[in-house]
């Protein structure tokens, strides 16, 4: 149950007014995970392992602190004696670990273009889960889709002269973190669902932070006050989007909110070539138009799809 206070609490879209809503929200959680690459890069010198640590520390208080504000402890609490959900949670907490230190190495070290890459191809890859976890049918359009993609990481493996893995590690593992969200359904809400993988995960962070402290040492108090103000801004620019987000899903179709998805690997596209001159050689740009093309044909199927179920069944006589 979302908590009380929360605009994700909010009836489907009936009218214009709450579509407009809907689509601001949906485009300002995408558009934040978007320009995500220029904010990591703001908080140089931390490395990786020290972003992600306090970014897992200060999404839970972040997230405690808005349990407290809407007083949602209580459903909290009863969130806490389902040990399925809480165990659940857990396995989506260690996906999400792996998903964001894979994300901030790849931003860190220049490859916000193979991010990207990772967040175009993972439509594709949860339609491939589906069949593989779910033993879901494909249509024929899906495993188009799968194909064209498949070939798409052929030609940038044999482009790169190795397998992107930063695009696969990222695509796979938020591919399984969205099988298990689907697994506990609407019993976790955004923010609860974010508060219960950050409890799991602050241990690891607690030791994280420490072995860096003892080595490189840690950045967050290295003198610099607008560094240490954006470091301790992680916890809101991890919720924010994902608040932002789940208020969108409550008044948008599947369909607009499986377009507006791509806004973010768009910019962050955009964000590498445009704005880091990260390298584009012809096979990169072959490889990635195999990726386009394919979520063309996933998109034609989804509208196809959407069309048919608004369709009246006509019983026979």
């Amino acid at each position: 149950m979302p908590p009380a206070g929360d605009p994700s609490t909010a009836p489907p879209a009936t009218s214009a007014g709450l579509s407009r809503t809907g689509l601001a929200f949906a485009v300002g959680a995408y558009g934040l995970w978007g320009f995500l690459p220029i904010y990591f890069l703001a908080l140089a010198p931390s490395g990786p392992i020290e972003i992600v640590g306090w970014r897992i520390l200060l999404s839970l208080v972040f997230c405690a602190i808005l349990i407290g504000a809407t007083r949602s402890w209580r459903s909290f609490r009863r969130l806490l004696r389902d040990r399925r959900v809480v165990l659940i949670m857990g396995v989506a907490g260690a996906l999400i670990f792996a998903n964001w230190l894979t994300y901030v190495y790849a931003t860190l070290s220049g490859q916000v273009v193979e991010a990207a890459l990772g967040y175009f191809i993972n439509p594709i890859v949860t339609v491939f889960l589906g069949v593989l976890v779910l033993r879901e049918r494909l249509t024929p359009l899906q495993w188009t889709a799968v194909g064209i993609s498949i070939a798409a990481v052929i030609v940038l493996a044999i482009g790169y002269g190795q397998v992107p893995w930063v695009a696969l590690v990222l695509a796979f593992s938020f591919g399984l973190y969205g099988l298990i969200k689907k697994r506990v359904g609407q019993r976790v809400d955004a923010v609860a669902g974010l508060t219960l993988e950050t409890a799991w995960l602050a241990p690891l962070a607690t030791v994280l932070l420490v072995v860096v402290a003892s080595t490189d040492g840690l950045t967050i108090d290295d003198g610099d006050a607008w560094h240490t103000v954006l470091l301790l801004s992680a916890g809101a620019v991890t919720a924010i989007p994902l608040l932002l987000f789940a208020a969108a899903a409550r008044r948008l179709p599947l369909t607009t909110m499986g377009f507006i998805q791509y806004f973010a690997p768009f910019i962050q596209f955009l964000v590498g070539v445009l704005v880091l001159h990260e390298p584009m050689p012809p096979e990169r740009w072959v490889g990635f138009g195999l990726v386009w093309v394919a979520l063309g044909v996933l998109t034609i199927d989804l509208v196809r799809g959407a069309r048919a179920s608004r369709r009246p069944v006509i019983e026979p006589v």
